[in-house]
């Protein structure tokens, strides 16, 4: 079996593609919690670090158990057309 140039660069095209569509609701609830706190403290004035990024991390482990079974299915899918696109 040999996989041309263009089937190699389609593969790891699609590999991205899928990494993009599976870390985006991440990073935008990432994006949006950091720009609420920016705001909180700009308005208030409280300038400590840790209220950065205590938030953005919990808000974004939260995000990752409540999509992890649409994460799980995108994975499951791409790798079993992997499979059958190897045989």
């Amino acid at each position: 079996m040999s996989i041309d140039l263009d089937g190699a660069t389609e593969l790891v095209r699609q590999t991205l593609v899928l990494a993009l569509i599976v870390s985006a609701p991440m990073l935008v609830i990432g994006l949006v919690v950091g720009v609420v706190v920016s705001l909180l403290q700009a308005v208030t004035q409280i300038q400590e670090q840790t209220l950065t990024f205590v938030p953005k991390i919990v808000a974004m482990m939260a995000a990752a158990i409540l999509l992890m079974p649409w994460i799980g299915h995108r994975v499951i899918e791409y790798a079993a057309s992997m499979f059958s696109f190897a045989n």
